[in-house]
């Protein structure tokens, strides 16, 4: 038995511990609310965001991290992904080597350009860090409906326990030893959802969805390939699985930001009607430097900045994608007649 602490009581780190708790493991959730924690072990139901979902009462919400931290040897991360560093300074002075750090937050950071177990490693030198990513709404794995996600680490041993503890009949977890990659492919496809929804606010159709998911996943695939990431974890459940169930489910805060904002809401204004953290807008800028860091050339991502950050009309960013210079799909093919 596994000794469980998941760090965030959203509905993302309820619903891992839902999955943790369905395989006989010891499970206790943080919440930086006491308050909030206190409700939950009282009510055990996330009423706000997991409606009708009982929660088992071996479930234990605490508001107290040194005493949701004592004894862990999984450390799940399921905070937003702007609270990933301030989270892990607080993690810090317990950790111990016993211990492997599961980011489930998709995301960049700004400053750093930091993915999130990046971010984390960062803060605890030496820790044993792992990322768990996929195509996988919280809603949908809190009622324990078939998912399939990735465990990734740079150890296999690491990658294999964390797949050991989570694995079950309703959730498949595959192992890689490709963490940067998983990382990108589960931040960068946020920003491309957020395109996706803009569209669809604006009322186009399946083929400008079906476009902007193939181009978009071009985009984060040639920009992980050139920082290191394989092209088949872009290609696998964290990359294309994650982008097409972000792009085209209303259980994504991305895509329905996006809808809003495609149909004239501001994207403060539609952040909070989303009324949860839409970890799109936070990738976005972080997403775009990194492509000029690399020199990547990011067409869909640097529109999305352009509607987020500069004030720049939806269906301006649209016309300028499609009336850019023409060009080949794939450059690298050869033809066999000029």
């Amino acid at each position: 038995m596994a000794e469980v602490t998941v760090l965030g009581a959203g509905s993302w780190g309820v619903a891992l511990g839902i999955v943790a708790d369905s395989n006989g493991h010891r499970v206790r959730i943080w919440s930086h609310n006491p308050e909030e924690a206190r409700r939950l072990n009282e009510e055990h139901e996330l009423k706000d965001k997991l409606p009708g979902v009982k929660l088992s009462e071996s479930i234990v919400f605490t508001g107290d991290i040194a005493e949701a931290l004592r004894g862990a040897n999984v450390v799940v991360i399921a905070v937003p992904s702007s609270a990933v560093r301030e989270t892990a300074k607080k993690i810090a002075p317990y950790a111990t080597q016993d211990m492997i750090m599961v980011d489930v937050a998709k995301g960049i950071e700004a400053d750093s350009l930091l993915t999130m177990s990046g971010v984390v490693e960062d803060e605890i030198p030496g820790a044993r860090t792992a990322v768990l990513s996929g195509p996988s709404h919280a809603e949908e794995v809190s009622r324990k409906l078939p998912t399939t996600v990735v465990s990734a680490s740079s150890s296999r041993r690491d990658a294999e326990y964390v797949q050991s503890v989570f694995m079950n009949d309703f959730f498949r977890v595959y192992t890689s030893p490709d963490v940067l990659g998983v990382g990108l492919g589960g931040s960068l496809k946020n920003v491309i959802a957020l395109a996706a929804g803009m569209a669809d606010g604006l009322g186009y159709g399946d083929n400008t969805k079906a476009a902007l998911i193939t181009r978009g996943i071009k985009e984060v695939s040639a920009l992980a390939m050139k920082m290191g990431a394989r092209r088949e974890t872009i290609e696998g459940l964290s990359g294309m699985g994650d982008l097409i169930v972000t792009c085209a489910s209303m259980h994504s805060r991305n895509r329905r930001a996006g809808i809003l904002i495609g149909q004239g809401r501001t994207p403060d204004e539609a952040m909070k009607e989303v009324k949860m953290v839409v970890e799109g807008v936070h990738s976005a800028k972080a997403a775009g430097a990194l492509g000029r860091k690399y020199d990547v050339q990011l067409p869909i991502i640097d529109e999305v900045n352009e509607v987020l950050f500069s004030g720049k009309d939806v269906k301006e960013g649209v016309y300028d994608l499609m009336q850019r210079d023409r060009k080949s799909e794939h450059t690298h093919l050869e033809w066999e007649k000029e």
